[in-house]
């Protein structure tokens, strides 16, 4: 045992050794273990003297024993707070364990951190007036908050106790009600016999129910009555009887009920009008119903009209273009004249205005055989007629001739992968082909790059356009396939709306399918499909 200094042995004579019926130790916190052990606690723990205690450091005050994490937590909480106390099984060196009260108080000792630890065993008669203080405060507890009025009486119906809630009920205070009559919370209390009614329930006290059978109420200390549930039990005290009563205000209740009533009132009226409606409705429905069947006639009649205009449209496209074809042939002869003539001072004007011209002719011709296509498949005169080709060599020309339509720094990077024979019918894929990189160049701003790559498996062909343009918004690419739609993002491009609506047309009478995906500011991806058969 270390020696200690003598301030540290004056306390310890003044804490140890005074004649203390309870236990009362020093732990050291460095050593963890007890240095010190008053007479009662060596008694208590059943050792043969403080010298066998403080030399059984192995010992463990509780059973069963405190794991060190619990003993470390124990003393953290202690001297974080001074102080704590709690209830345990605490072991005897020999014999039973028994019940007791544990006492922790944290000191400092010239710079050594302490616990004062003080053990009370529990007698049987502690234990029961520490149970019965615990069932006090609950029942406190509950009688104090409970939400609803609780009343006790005596037996000549004298009121001995009523919690807060009571009290605000009926107006009083809750002291205020302690010695009246129950009588006085009654309405009419005379008139209703209610002291006979006390009388009989006091001959025979049951848990029970009240006013199952008739509305009941309650006065006010100003005079006033609200509606109330009561039930009421009973015990027994000194062999005197007590009566308790659970009160419940109804007035919200009843307000809400009345509410309720009212709204299904008015729902019932909203309903029975809301039926006739549908009857009226349901009238108005069937004449309309009559007078759509009298139009289906003419609907029809209507449809065939409509039917024809559209046959007579697409023949005056086609002679609109086979007559404005001839004129446009001689004025494009005509330019190519005059581009042949010597050269003079206005020589390169008249190049420029050559090209002009030329141009000029060309997009035309590109429209009206953009026209004379759309007659032409929709009066089925366009058929696929397949065979043999070799699918390099048909994109790579195809990629040549439009050289000529890439603006400044655009190019078509392409490639096919096709180690199998194809057989489609050329002419088509070709006029696909070009019309998607027209589109390409078209709408991408210069020097951008066009991709196209084409691919076969022994079923398919897959061939895809891909640009960076303008894109398409996903809300108008709904309309791409249509005759003559523009997307507005290209408003300002010439063009006619008619080339993807052929392309698509063109890929129906070769079984192909067409799938496009379009970022606004982005670009457009192109990709078709095409069955592909075994070649002759």
């Amino acid at each position: 045992m270390p020696l200690l200094p003598v301030a540290y042995t004056a306390v310890l004579a003044e804490l140890l050794y005074a004649h203390s019926g309870e236990m009362a130790g020093i732990y050291d916190l460095r050593l963890g273990w007890f240095t010190h052990v008053n007479p009662a606690g060596v008694q208590l723990l059943a050792y043969p003297s403080e010298e066998a205690f403080l030399a059984d450091p192995n010992h463990s005050l509780r059973t069963p024993p405190w794991t060190p994490e619990q003993w470390q937590h124990l003393c953290d909480i202690t001297r974080r707070e001074g102080h704590h106390e709690l209830e345990a099984d605490i072991r005897r060196h020999v014999g039973e364990p028994f019940r007791a009260y544990v006492k922790l108080t944290y000191c400092e000792i010239e710079g050594r951190p302490l616990l004062l630890v003080n053990l009370t065993e529990h007698s049987r008669l502690q234990q029961a007036e520490r149970e019965l203080a615990h069932s006090v405060r609950r029942f406190e507890a509950v009688f104090t908050n409970a939400t609803l009025g609780i009343i006790v009486c005596d037996r000549a119906g004298q009121m001995v106790s009523a919690n807060a809630r009571a009290g605000l009920l009926f107006g009083y205070a809750p002291a205020e009600l302690l010695g009246q009559q129950i009588e006085a919370l009654v309405p009419d209390a005379t008139g209703r016999h209610h002291a006979q009614l006390r009388a009989s329930y006091n001959a025979d006290p049951q848990v029970r129910n009240m006013g199952h059978d008739r509305p009941l109420a309650g006065q006010r200390r100003d005079g006033s009555v609200f509606p109330v549930e009561a039930s009421l039990s009973y015990f027994h005290l000194d062999e005197e009887l007590y009566v308790v009563a659970y009160i419940l205000d109804l007035s919200a209740k009843q307000a809400a009920e009345q509410a309720l009533r009212t709204q299904h009132q008015h729902v019932a009226r909203l309903n029975a009008e809301l039926e006739q409606k549908v009857i009226d409705r349901t009238n108005a429905l069937l004449l309309t119903l009559e007078q759509l069947e009298k139009r289906g006639d003419e609907l029809a009649l209507a449809l065939q009209a409509e039917q024809k205009l559209g046959e007579l449209k697409s023949r005056f496209v086609s002679m609109a273009s086979h007559e404005f074809r001839t004129p446009l042939t001689a004025v494009i002869t005509s330019a190519d004249l005059i581009e042949e003539f010597p050269g003079s001072h206005q020589q390169a004007q008249r190049l420029k205005y050559v090209a002009h011209i030329r141009t000029s002719v060309q997009h035309l011709n590109n429209i009206l055989e953009e026209f004379l296509s759309v007659g032409r498949i929709e009066e089925g005169k366009i058929e696929a007629h397949p065979g043999n080709l070799n699918l390099d060599s048909l994109v790579h020309d195809t990629v040549a001739d439009m050289q000529g339509l890439c603006k400044a720094g655009q190019t078509i990077d392409w490639q096919v992968e096709c180690p199998i024979p194809v057989r489609l019918d050329a002419s088509l894929l070709r006029k696909i082909l070009v019309n998607l990189l027209s589109n390409a160049l078209k709408y991408s701003a210069e020097n951008t790059v066009t991709t196209v790559r084409a691919s076969c498996q022994p079923w398919e062909l897959t061939i895809t356009v891909q640009d960076r343009g303008v894109g398409i918004s996903q809300e108008d690419q709904a309309g791409l396939f249509e005759q003559f739609f523009r997307a507005p993002s290209v408003i300002t491009v010439p063009g006619t709306g008619l080339g993807l609506y052929i392309i698509t047309k063109y890929l129906e009478l070769m079984g192909g399918s067409i799938n496009l995906q379009s970022i606004l500011g982005e670009g457009t991806t192109v990709t078709i499909r095409l069955p592909l058969t075994t070649p002759d």
